[in-house]
């Protein structure tokens, strides 16, 4: 199935949690909040939240700097 991450399409599996995604993207352990189709979603729920085909998902990394 595809999701849109940022404005880019991603195949992922039928099944695949906001967990998975973010894994398959190589950023496990980067800090940032997940957007999905419009609800933000907490970090601790990430495995249980299910993608839907034609999901949008918005990820924003935090940046430090000074």
């Amino acid at each position: 199935m595809d999701v849109v991450v940022n404005g880019k399409t991603y195949e992922v599996p039928e099944g695949a949690s906001l967990a998975d995604l973010i894994v398959q993207l190589g950023l496990r352990g980067v800090p940032m909040v997940a957007e999905v189709d419009g609800v933000i979603v907490p970090r601790e729920d990430w495995a249980a939240w299910l993608l839907q085909d034609g999901a949008r998902v918005e990820l924003v990394r935090f940046v430090g700097g000074g």
